[in-house]
């Protein structure tokens, strides 16, 4: 679909035809994404290859955002659109024949749902874990960081502060390069300290870095903050991967890394006019200071939702499955139901997260 987006571009005459054809492309998207997500854990159930597969993850996708521009304006001084257009569509084609190449994990068969519970299923998942609920909440500090970033530094730098295009590709490099440095030693940091204070960090940085975008005197103080606000977009986001992983059973991780893909990109969609239209309407000073208490607002939150004291194995008890249900076959009896311990998800036998302590 990807592929057939990009060889329909050429034909383009009208500006409507762009929004379809992007509305398009980023419903293909949101259709592999997800999935791709979702795959990973099944390929590498190891957690300590896991993460480092996230890693990896991230610094490709920084690299491609990197290089890719860069690329594509080499090309364009010996070929034309249309050529770049149709050799974009080749690299699509390339990737689904070298996945169709690979054997993955065949999923195992969820039980039967209705259409409504399956729509529903991810997003039911998600806003009954707390470790979900406080990824929620980051994912809007993420949001307001990145948003500023990636809409305004164009207008900062070339509009602000007189500068060229090259300026606003460097700056956006200095972005990058923190979210892969990020990337570089996340593995090593997460093998010694938890998730939850790894991404409040991160979204400390990024509050602290919009707040000193407020006030950033000159271009060569925004490639040094752009790095620390790159930095803390890749901490802040790089785990999520880990929650997810560890917050679904394996038939239902599709669902829920759907859920994180939707709910994460209604976290853009707010931000990203925002940062526009405060940015046309009160000046980029005053938006990054919004952006930035949006951010302090969303890490607060997130503190508050995910607890402190957050173990994937947990007792709880059973009161309502039959005797003979193989769920709690090893589970101990206690006069009202049955209790036993194992690594807790949401699912069809735990509608809801049980009272710790």
């Amino acid at each position: 679909m990807r592929a057939s987006i990009a060889l329909a571009l050429p034909f383009v005459s009208e500006i409507w035809q762009i929004y379809v054809l992007i509305f398009l492309l980023q419903s293909a998207s949101a259709a592999f994404t997800p999935t791709f997500q979702a795959t990973i854990p099944d390929v590498l159930p190891d957690e300590r290859d896991y993460t480092r597969a996230l890693s990896l993850s991230r610094l490709a996708y920084d690299l491609e955002s990197l290089l890719s521009p860069m690329a594509a304006a080499t090309l364009l001084t010996v070929i034309s659109f249309h050529g770049l257009f149709a050799g974009t569509a080749l690299g699509f084609i390339a990737s689904a024949v070298l996945v169709v190449s690979v054997v993955l994990p065949s999923p195992k068969h969820s039980e039967y749902r209705g259409i409504y519970e399956r729509t529903v299923l991810g997003l039911r998942i998600y806003l009954a874990t707390p470790r979900l609920r406080g990824l929620l909440a980051l994912n809007v500090a993420v949001a307001a960081g990145g948003a500023m970033v990636i809409v305004n530094t164009v207008v900062l730098v070339q509009a602000g502060f007189g500068l060229s295009q090259q300026s606003t590709a460097v700056a956006l490099a200095a972005f990058g390069g923190g979210s892969m440095a990020a990337a570089f030693f996340l593995p090593r940091l997460l093998d010694a300290v938890a998730d939850r204070t790894v991404m409040l960090a991160g979204a400390g940085l990024l509050v602290a870095g919009l707040l000193a975008a407020a006030v950033v005197p000159g271009y060569n103080w925004v490639l040094p903050l752009w790095a620390g606000l790159g930095l803390g977009y890749g901490i802040a986001q790089t785990p999520s991967g880990r929650l997810l992983r560890r917050s679904a059973a394996p038939e239902d991780r599709p669902a829920l890394f759907a859920a994180q893909f939707a709910l994460s990109h209604a976290c853009w969609l707010i931000t990203y006019p925002l940062a526009g239209w405060l940015g046309a309407a009160a000046g980029l000073s005053a938006t990054s200071a919004v952006l930035s208490l949006i951010a302090a607002v969303a890490a607060v939150a997130a503190t508050g939702l995910w607890p402190r004291h957050d173990p994937e194995t947990i007792e709880h008890e059973h009161r309502s499955l039959d005797d003979g249900d193989p769920h709690i076959a090893d589970a101990v009896p206690t006069g009202q139901g049955f209790r036993h311990a194992h690594p807790y998800v949401i699912d069809s036998h735990h509608r809801s997260w049980p009272r710790l302590g």
